[in-house]
Parts: structure tokens; C-alpha cells; sequence
């Protein structure tokens, strides 16, 4: 700019205009300010406010009258008086802006969070603060912590349906077979339809539908398949299997779509031939036998009808003769309160999962364990069954997995009885904590220094914590 006048001071990139202006009047000045600044406050040497102006409705305080005669620390949070005494004292000696956050406590409980400058007013020894409002910031921070938890919890939504299909999928009596519209290439298969067309599941996956099928049943399996492609509900038809042409199927189709491809879902069931083959008790007990997780099977008075070996392990018992008859409280449990509220809620919902307690072993060991229980009220003998896992969770990870929050308090008390009160108000907590340190991180566009001022932590504090949570290492920059 032309006749800007240079000084060996340094006030950042207006430095140019020094002398260009010239005096400014009092009218000037607070044009000045109002056009700089959310909040002007005019400050005696020791901190009280003698003036307060504020540029609109959203950033003025619902007690700003009280503000006038008080002193700046008295307004503000514990946590912003240390930076309200640095504004007022340490004045750069270049001329340069350093901006604090300052957190103004608000008579009904609503904060203002403000960005605040001081400088001194040479003439009166007074001091102005300009400050910035952050209440629009701190409300996109806010809506970013709800969404974030929103998606976590439709992830988790998705994850349990997804979970519930494979279950229902693969434990289905009938055939399924889901097939691409385009190609007609298999894409998944049940049990029960590979042993209705007697071919291990990995084989059938990536072959033409058409394989399956004998000759003279291609046709109408394509006449069927062209129908439905068109809309139509056509009725179901029976087939022959190409390796086994004595064997009739009735096979009946629908479509449905999925990211934005086709598919047909396939179902299968038996017409002549002979049936399909499940696993019988005795081989369903050899695989429970085997199982590395810990099962047992007790009445309803929780004593032990049938156990398997890695129940022993976990009890240090020699055999299975020494468990059975015998109350499973006198292995599982901190006390017997935690297996009656497992029993209450079997009763209740018919099943429980990931429930943490104890298993003591005979000889005065203690493990911590995962509880998974379903009830059987139905049969010769309702029971409950039982499968212990040794637990897995770390010591302050996140019981409700990631950083997921929970919903809704009703979400809480379901972990009464799963984990102790002081369990799960710790671990709430630093779940809230990481989501505060994360967001902050992100707003700051991974600035640690001002990441720390904006959660009025000190920066040794906000690096602990990054030990703490394994944050220290993420670059935030990007999802600024």
C-alpha cells in the first residue's frame, strides 16, 4: 500500500496500515470494534468490567446487566479464570493477537463459549477484549458428536440384523439359494440346499443355477425365473436334479434387490427322495464336547444336569462326576446376586449375552468371564444352558464395542448385573471422554494446543490422554 509506514515491530499482516490510517475518532473506534467483534468488553487495570457491548440477540447473555462492576474471572468457569489473568497481564510485546477461549458461565446453566483478544488502551490505562462467540462452532461440534453416534448405532443396528439373517439362513430346514439375476451365478447357499442336491456349500457357490438341474427341468426353471423377472408371482414347479434324476424338488423363486443389483432367492424342499439327514443329538453332544468354550446344561434350581471338559478346566476339576447335581453358583459368580439376576432375565427375555463375572476354581483361583445363556421352558425337563467364555475385554475398553454410546438409559440398565455400577459409569465415561478429545482434534484441524484450550485441559493433560485412548499416532488434519 503506498505510503505505508514500516517499523521494526511485527503485528502480523496488517503491519502495512501502521500510520496509513492515522487517529481514529471514538465514533471510528467503536465502528471499529463492532465490526471486529461478537463481545467488547472495557475492563479496568484490574480486571473489572466497566462497559459490555454485544453485536446481536444469539450472543448476548441472559444476566448481562450483572456482567457491569463484577470482576471477568467471576463470570467465566473454574477452568478459563487461569486464561482470563494471562489476557489481562501478558501483553505481547510485538503488538501481536493471541486469542484464548474463554467459557462465560450463564445464569441458566446455557455456557457461552467466546474467542477473546486483549489489548491496552494506552489512554485511559483501561483494557478492551474483543471476543469472538464459538456457540455456533461448539453447536456444529455438537450435531457432529449426535450424528456420529447415530451412524454408530444404525452400524450396530445393521451388524445384529445382518447377524440374525446368517443364523436364520444357515439354521432354515428349507433350501435357499440366493442367485444373481444377471449372470444366474450361485452366491450363497444354505446347509439344508446342499444336501438337498447332495454338494458341499464351497462347490456350490459360482456355479449356473442351471447345473443343478436336469435337462428336461431348464426350460420351465427359466420360463419360472423370466416370470418373476417380470413382475409376475408364478406358482411353484417341480424339478429334477441333474446328479440325481430319480429326486424331485419343488423349487419357487421371488427377487429382491441389494446395492442396487438383483437377485433371486431360491428355495428348495424336498418332493421324492429321501430327506434331509441332521445331525443327530448324539452328534450334536460330540461337538459340544469339543467345544474350547465352557457349556453346561442345569435345571431350573441352577444345578448342573451336563457339562463339557472345558468347564473342568476353567474349575480345575477332575471330572465331569464331581459337577454334576452340584449348584453351578458354587463355581460361577462374584456372589450369588450374579447369577440370580442371570436367571431373573432368562426368565424374563429367554436369553442373555456377554454378561462379565467370575469362575472360581476348586482350589481358590479366580478368572473373569463372558456369560452367554438361553432358557428351554419347554420339554420333559425345562433347563437353562450355559456357555462361559474367559473374557476377552481389555481393562477401559468400551463396553458397548468401539466408542458406540449407548442410546438411551434403558440401554444402561441392561448392563445391571452384566458388570458392576462402578464398571460401567468408569467406562462410560471414557467413552465420552475420547468422543470430546476426538472432536476437538477435528475442529482444530489436529492443532493439539488449541485442541487442549478448547477443552480447557493443559496440553501435558490432552497428551495423556491421547496415550491413554491410542490417539497420539491419528492425524485428525484431514477430517477437519
Amino acid at each position: 500500500m503506498t505510503g505505508a509506514v514500516e517499523t521494526g515491530k511485527s503485528a502480523g499482516p496488517f503491519q502495512a496500515l501502521r500510520g496509513a490510517i492515522g487517529p481514529l475518532d471514538e465514533d471510528a473506534s467503536a465502528m471499529l470494534v463492532a465490526a471486529s467483534a461478537d463481545i467488547a468488553l472495557v475492563l479496568s487495570s484490574d480486571g473489572v468490567i466497566r462497559h459490555a457491548a454485544f453485536s446481536g440477540e444469539d450472543v448476548v447473555p441472559s444476566d448481562r446487566k450483572a456482567w457491569i462492576g463484577k470482576s471477568w474471572s467471576q463470570i467465566v468457569t473454574t477452568e478459563s479464570k487461569p486464561k482470563v489473568e494471562q489476557l489481562l497481564k501478558e501483553f505481547p510485546a510485538d503488538g501481536a493477537i493471541r486469542w484464548r477461549e474463554i467459557t462465560h458461565k450463564g445464569a441458566t446453566g446455557d455456557d457461552l463459549p467466546v474467542r477473546f483478544s486483549t489489548m491496552p488502551l494506552a489512554s485511559s490505562g483501561r483494557v478492551l477484549a474483543i471476543g469472538r462467540s464459538l456457540r455456533a462452532i461448539s453447536v456444529l461440534q455438537q450435531r457432529l458428536i449426535d450424528i456420529q453416534r447415530s451412524m454408530e448405532r444404525d452400524y450396530a443396528r445393521l451388524r445384529q440384523t445382518e447377524a440374525r439373517y446368517r443364523q436364520l439362513f444357515q439354521l432354515a430346514g428349507e433350501g435357499v439359494l440366493i442367485v444373481e439375476a444377471a449372470s444366474l451365478k450361485i452366491v450363497e447357499s444354505n446347509p439344508a440346499a446342499s444336501a438337498l442336491v447332495d454338494t458341499p456349500t464351497s462347490k456350490l457357490v459360482g456355479r449356473m443355477l442351471s447345473e443343478l438341474f436336469h435337462e428336461e427341468s431348464k426350460a420351465p426353471v427359466e420360463r419360472l425365473l423370466g416370470a418373476v423377472r417380470g413382475g409376475g408371482r408364478p406358482d411353484d414347479i417341480e424339478i429334477k436334479l441333474a446328479d440325481h434324476p430319480g429326486d424331485y424338488l419343488r423349487l419357487a423363486v421371488s427377487l429382491f434387490r441389494q446395492s442396487g443389483a438383483a437377485f433371486f432367492l431360491v428355495r428348495l424342499a424336498a418332493v421324492k427322495g429321501e430327506a434331509i439327514r441332521l445331525p443327530t443329538r448324539s452328534y450334536a453332544a460330540s461337538v459340544v464336547e469339543r467345544l474350547p468354550q465352557a457349556f453346561v446344561v442345569t435345571d431350573q434350581d441352577r444345578r448342573i444336569l451336563e457339562l463339557n471338559n472345558a468347564f473342568l478346566e476353567l474349575t480345575d476339576l477332575g471330572s465331569q462326576e464331581q459337577a454334576r447335581g452340584q449348584p453351578l453358583d458354587r463355581w460361577l459368580g462374584r456372589q450369588s446376586s450374579d447369577l440370580n439376576v442371570i436367571a431373573s432375565n432368562l426368565r424374563e427375555h429367554g436369553s442373555v449375552r456377554d454378561v462379565l463375572t467370575v469362575i472360581r476354581g476348586e482350589y481358590g483361583s479366580s478368572e473373569p468371564v463372558e456369560v452367554t445363556a438361553v432358557t428351554v421352558p419347554t420339554g420333559e425337563l425345562p433347563c437353562f444352558g450355559f456357555v462361559i467364555e474367559a473374557a476377552t475385554r481389555r481393562p477401559g475398553s468400551n463396553p458397548f464395542g468401539g466408542e458406540t454410546l449407548p442410546r438411551s438409559t434403558d440401554q444402561l440398565v441392561e448392563l445391571v448385573g452384566r458388570m458392576p455400577l462402578k464398571d460401567i459409569v468408569r467406562e462410560t465415561a471414557d467413552v465420552i471422554e475420547k468422543l470430546c478429545v476426538q472432536a476437538a482434534l477435528r475442529a482444530t484441524g489436529d492443532n493439539r494446543m488449541s485442541a487442549a484450550q478448547m477443552l480447557g485441559l493443559s496440553r501435558q493433560s490432552l497428551y495423556a490422554k491421547l496415550r491413554r485412548y491410542g490417539l497420539a499416532d491419528q492425524d485428525f488434519s484431514a477430517d477437519s
